[in-house]
């Protein structure tokens, strides 16, 4: 494993639970410690949070919550009290303008001509009458950077048309499980009675476009239809589960899983599927094996779902989405081979360790 000598300060808004295996990897590369600062989510946002990190040390913020719903912004209280205290050599920071006491921060590391790190999904494209003026300021934002990491070659390709220098961008693939260390898991074919089972996993809310699943599988013909799993929870559960009896009675919540017993749902499963945005939980379900159809998002599933191991779909074409549910699960022994090809893929490519790799090349390239 290739180290960094130096102490390293990372700050995040929240430390959701699937990012704890991220840090604490992180933090036996820092030769000279790593200190998360991190604080709470807002209630509506159903974020189970990281109380301890075994490896690295976490600090807890107090977060003030400006407006609410996408147009909120964040006040991290405390954040330059810890700065001082740390002395970190490098700081990563997520590159996000909604939180506003980055630039305090980042003025006061280059004072200490100490550089900072800015990690971001990326800068898509603006439209609109403002938007201009918005890439201007998008653009000012990630000037103050010393190097930049993002989750995927879109977003690389995104800050790159900003103008920032592309040989400080470094692609650090999204991952939230280490490389599988069980066997590819072998699976039965199901009998003709049985039906096949389709999973999602994630934070039940609009934005996962779970409708169009629910919809996508009772547009199915009747011999296709799947057994449909939802694990998760979230603002958003009441609504679908209603919209399921209606439509789709064979849908089946869970409620959140953790440990074995989501491990369990992952080897129960014939396909996964994410229908709208995010992704964290593709490259855990395809570290079981499992096939991917995935809505066209932030650039991260492009990533890892290919011809080869599964589907990308537009997010707002529930017809698309039944084609390829359709697609897939009329052939199982083809989707078997594309379980092979995703466990494949995270034991070789995208997995945490790499992502590890990819932020120990960013803090020395930040220091070069």
């Amino acid at each position: 494993m290739t180290t960094f000598k130096g102490s390293v300060g990372l700050v995040q808004r929240v430390l959701p639970g699937y990012r704890a295996p991220f840090f604490d990897a992180l933090a036996q590369a820092c030769n000279g410690g790593l200190e998360v600062f991190a604080g709470q989510s807002r209630p509506d946002e159903h974020i189970q949070p990281v109380n301890h990190l075994t490896n690295a040390k976490l600090v807890h913020a107090k977060n003030w919550h400006l407006f609410r719903g996408s147009g909120y912004l964040c006040i991290q209280v405390g954040l330059m009290s810890w700065l001082r205290r740390w002395q970190p050599d490098v700081l990563i920071v997520e590159a996000n303008p909604r939180y506003l006491r980055t630039p305090a921060a980042v003025r006061w590391m280059h004072r200490q001509q100490r550089p900072v790190i800015g990690w971001g999904l990326g800068a898509p494209p603006l439209s609109g009458p403002l938007s201009r003026i918005r890439r201007k300021r998008r653009q000012n934002f990630i000037m103050q950077f010393d190097v930049l990491i993002t989750y995927s070659q879109t977003g690389a390709e995104e800050y790159a048309r900003l103008g920032f220098p592309q040989d400080r961008i470094v692609i650090a693939f999204n991952a939230v499980s280490p490389a599988p260390k069980h066997p590819f898991p072998m699976r039965a074919l199901p009998q003709a009675e049985d039906k096949a089972r389709v999973l999602f996993v994630g934070r039940l809310q609009k934005r996962k476009n779970l409708d169009n699943l629910i919809n996508a599988c009772a547009a199915l013909p009747p011999g296709l239809q799947p057994e449909l799993v939802i694990v998760g929870d979230g603002p958003d559960r009441q609504r679908l589960e209603a919209l399921a009896d209606a439509h789709y009675p064979t849908t089946r919540f869970t409620g959140a899983l953790y440990d074995q017993e989501l491990v369990d749902q992952f080897l129960q499963a014939d396909l996964f599927v994410l229908p709208g945005t995010g992704g964290l939980a593709i490259q855990q379900a395809m570290s079981y094996g499992l096939p991917v159809i995935s809505a066209e998002a932030d650039g991260t599933q492009a990533d890892l779902v290919r011809q080869q191991n599964g589907w990308q779909v537009p997010p707002d074409n529930p017809a698309a989405l039944t084609h390829a549910l359709q697609a897939a699960l009329s052939n199982l022994p083809a989707l078997r081979e594309m379980g092979k090809e995703s466990f494949h893929i995270v034991t070789e490519e995208i997995n945490l360790e790499q992502m590890v790799e990819s932020f120990v090349t960013a803090l020395h390239r930040s220091v070069a």
